[in-house]
């Protein structure tokens, strides 16, 4: 008696087997690339699929934008200045078959290529160009790691340098540099100052020379500020033109 309640029992475990190995879920986001027997069939998914137990694998690939971190790299500049620079690559994946068939581990490969390619541009570029136009050097291995992934299905969304780690004999030469060009600004601004000072001062020595009476003028308005400062010191300042009849007289020339 207990043999034919035995087979049934274990056909029914064998279907729940099968049918365990057979259905899958896909989330909207992931991708399954089919093969049976061993040959690539097509893309599965989102959703239930089902896989002929035995006959079809399937390899789980998520179309999801991916952030992979760049180790930092020891790079020297197209000037010799030795730097550290780590830097952040975005990609996502657009042909799930091209991903799994025509690269071992495209996370893997990637992360490789971003690193040689990291070095290699800024390997290229001098180090003020490197501080001041890391956009334009963005750009550049965006467009070089693009290409480099395109055969793997991949699609590069942008990279991003996020730090540039000088050595401290750099760091204290840029801040004398820097130092000496806010004194050289400062000089040429005072100099500036100087020159327009000057030809004010020349053009109203032209003008004082046309009509003397404005230097009398000037005479009483200095005579204004002197009065208006609370000092124990007062400096009359007096007219060379009232000495020169007493000087004249001193040295025996007849005054005017």
């Amino acid at each position: 008696m207990p043999i034919p309640f035995t087979f049934p029992v274990i056909l029914l475990l064998f279907i729940i087997f099968i049918l365990s190995n057979a259905l899958r879920i896909m989330r909207e986001y992931e991708r399954a690339v089919v093969f049976r027997l061993g040959r690539y069939v097509g893309n599965r998914g989102p959703g239930l699929i089902f896989l002929v137990p035995f006959i079809e694998r399937m390899v789980r690939v998520s179309l999801r934008t991916v952030a992979m971190d760049v180790p930092p790299q020891d790079v020297i500049t197209r000037d010799n200045v030795s730097v550290r620079v780590n830097a952040v690559l975005y990609f996502r994946v657009m042909e799930p078959e091209r991903s799994v068939i025509d690269v071992e581990d495209f996370l893997f490969a990637t992360s490789q290529l971003a690193q040689t390619t990291l070095r290699s541009v800024v390997g290229q570029a001098d180090l003020d160009e490197l501080l001041a136009e890391r956009d334009k050097l963005n750009m550049k291995m965006q467009t070089i790691l693009d290409e480099a992934t395109d055969p793997w299905g991949i699609k590069v969304v942008t990279v991003e340098m996020k730090d540039v780690d000088l050595p401290v004999e750099m760091k204290r030469a840029m801040a004398r540099q820097a130092e000496a060009e806010r004194e050289r600004r400062a000089k040429v601004i005072h100099a500036d100052g100087e020159f327009q000072a000057s030809k004010r001062l020349s053009e109203a020595a032209a003008i004082i020379e046309v009509h003397p009476t404005a230097l009398q003028l000037r005479y009483l308005q200095a005579l204004t500020d002197i009065a208006s400062e609370n000092n124990s010191t007062t400096i009359f300042p007096i007219p060379i033109d009232l000495l020169t009849p007493f000087m004249q007289k001193k040295l025996g020339k007849p005054a005017d």
